[in-house]
């Protein structure tokens, strides 16, 4: 039943990340120009008749805020109470702590007036946030709770760690992009005015183009992994299915910000490219816990109740849960 919230959560972060990509395509962030009020109404009572054209976006974006907030805090207390591994519990904390702060560098944004900065750190932050929820999600997991194979690839996890940190790193240039105005400082694609490389520059181009070669690099690291993972471990389905999955999402994350490009910055395909950059993230995360799954060792992997413990050469009966 835990895992099926943490699954929930995980579901409702996505649409949050989709509600808030919406907010920032329609320039919708000062819509609601108070914070933690709505025009002066407390945002729970503020009369859905007011809800009309950019402010729907922006109102929405924190009713659904708030609502993954109180399911943080639902799974921090679950977690507390039910929980034996003591540093999933606080993990369980951290994702609160992290949810509590992104609001309020969501309040800050609008009171000082969409500063790219703080906009930059809250997208970072949302990212974070949906990683640990996607993390408990799997340490919650009957397979990983189950599981007693650890895998000890050393390749396999220093590619797999990369291409998450690649991708992180990507979608903090992508923020950049996107908060400084810089979305269409590029015009064309897949040529850039016309040449393989900008013939002139200034700041939003340098980001731009900055934003396209991290794709490239990250659709290397993406590959490379994958190959790693089909050439050594394709028996192994926990391993091949991210790896599948971060092919196709990867192809569709370059599709979506070509066409982000050529349709003009079109607010519903530039949203989904921001949703499709975390949905990138979630199956290199997977892929790389899983990697470092054997460094758990005690922690993650309790021996089956009944089953002998070897203590040096003697076996003894093993104690406690399994």
């Amino acid at each position: 039943m835990l895992h099926r919230f943490c699954q929930f959560l995980v579901a409702c972060t996505v649409i949050l990340i989709l509600a808030g990509s919406l907010v920032t395509s329609h320039d919708a962030g000062l819509s609601v120009p108070d914070w933690p009020t709505s025009y002066g109404w407390n945002m729970f009572t503020f009369p859905p008749s007011m809800w009309v054209a950019n402010i729907l976006y922006e109102h929405g974006h924190r009713l659904i805020a708030s609502t993954v907030g109180l399911l943080t805090i639902v799974l921090a207390v679950w977690l507390w109470m039910a929980e034996p591994r003591g540093w999933l519990r606080w993990l369980g904390v951290a994702a609160l702590g992290a949810v509590i702060a992104q609001g309020l560098l969501g309040g800050l944004t609008v009171l000082f007036f969409l500063p790219p900065a703080v906009s930059t750190a809250h997208a970072g932050l949302a990212e974070i946030f949906f990683s640990l929820t996607v993390a408990i999600a799997l340490f919650t997991s009957p397979g990983w709770k189950a599981s007693r194979d650890r895998l000890d690839d050393a390749r396999l996890r220093r590619l797999a760690t990369s291409t998450t940190i690649l991708i992180y790193s990507q979608i903090l240039i992508g923020a950049t992009m996107r908060h400084t105005g810089a979305g269409l400082a590029i015009p064309d694609f897949p040529l850039m005015f016309g040449h393989v490389v900008p013939d002139h520059w200034n700041a939003g181009i340098a980001v731009h183009f900055a934003h396209r070669v991290g794709a490239l690099v990250v659709t290397i690291g993406i590959a490379s992994a994958a190959a790693c993972v089909w050439s050594q471990h394709r028996n192994r389905p926990e391993l091949t299915h991210p790896a599948l999955l971060l092919l196709v999402l990867v192809a569709a994350q370059v599709t979506l910000g070509a066409l982000t490009v050529l349709s003009r910055r079109d607010p519903w395909i530039n949203s989904f490219h921001v949703v499709c950059g975390a949905m990138v993230l979630t199956p290199s995360l997977v892929l790389t816990l899983r990697t470092w799954r054997s460094r758990f060792a005690g922690a993650t992997v309790q021996p089956l109740a009944g089953a002998p413990v070897v203590v040096g050469r003697m076996a003894v009966p093993a104690r406690g849960r399994a």
